[in-house]
């Protein structure tokens, strides 16, 4: 066999090595192949731009349920929690976090809207009057899923952690999957919802302990019990960052991105 035919079947045998790994990780990927080439971008993407460093590795299950709550202050924050999700489990297996997100951003064109989409993302509408998200939450939540809340609603400035929507309270008790605080810091800002996406930073998360809400699972579901546990968690996000909760929330939010069902006082069983 003469060189030149030898170098081309080794450069046919490396593309089929590749092209071999990218057809096993995606079919470890069970979202679908979108999450997948995301994922893959991501990996590159968020370490080279972001600089991401953690105080850990990521807590997070690899094939049971869980919440995912932490503090709001960019458009790029899913992306950041979920690239690097799975190095904490043992399979490192890779799943979608799905965010609870504003319906106007979920449907934007362009890149915010495909990486919603790509992420299997819940869209939830302003108005506060949409109780379906909150179903299918609990519905992904039973089937093993990993759920992602802003509790603090759109995007906020500075370290504090903002007053809090109680329906991250209902989820949590109603579920009983177990929480898991993280606090970022120093997301990517911009004027915009794409500037982020290209500006250079050097963001860090910091992971806690999953929060133990198992007092509270019996209790019947009313209004004080929902303030007291959005307080209890909205304070462990406030000490991973350093930083404290600024109340519990308000009555008359406007806006809710997690709107309770009209028997959210029964019991959380």
């Amino acid at each position: 066999m003469n060189p030149e035919a030898a170098g081309i079947l080794t450069l046919i045998f490396y593309a089929l090595v590749v092209l071999t790994i990218i057809v096993y990780q995606a079919v470890k990927l069970p979202d679908g192949w979108q999450a997948w080439v995301l994922f893959v971008i991501a990996r590159v993407y968020a370490p080279s731009m972001w600089h991401v460093r953690a105080n850990r590795r990521c807590p997070f299950p690899g094939d049971s349920a869980a919440i995912i709550v932490a503090n709001h202050r960019s458009p790029a924050d899913p992306l950041i929690l979920w690239y690097n999700s799975h190095l904490g489990n043992s399979k490192k297996i890779k799943r979608c976090i799905s965010f609870l997100m504003a319906r106007e951003y979920y449907e934007l064109p362009g890149i915010v809207g495909w990486i919603s989409r790509s992420m299997q993302s819940i869209p939830v509408d302003r108005n506060g009057k949409d109780v379906a998200p909150v179903r299918e939450a609990l519905r992904r939540l039973k089937q093993g899923k990993l759920i992602g809340v802003f509790p603090e609603g759109g995007l906020q400035e500075g370290r504090s952690i903002a007053h809090a929507n109680s329906g991250i309270a209902f989820l949590a008790l109603r579920s009983r999957a177990p929480v898991y605080p993280v606090y970022i810091n120093n997301s990517p800002g911009g004027k915009n919802m794409m500037e982020p996406f290209y500006s250079f930073t050097k963001t860090s998360l910091v992971y806690g302990d999953p929060i133990d809400l198992s007092a509270y699972y019996d209790l019947r579901a009313s209004k004080e019990v929902l303030e007291e546990v959005t307080t209890l968690m909205m304070q462990k996000l406030a000490e991973l960052g350093e930083t404290e909760y600024l109340g519990s929330p308000s009555s008359d939010e406007k806006e809710q991105l997690i709107q309770m069902p009209a028997d959210h006082y029964r019991s959380a069983n």
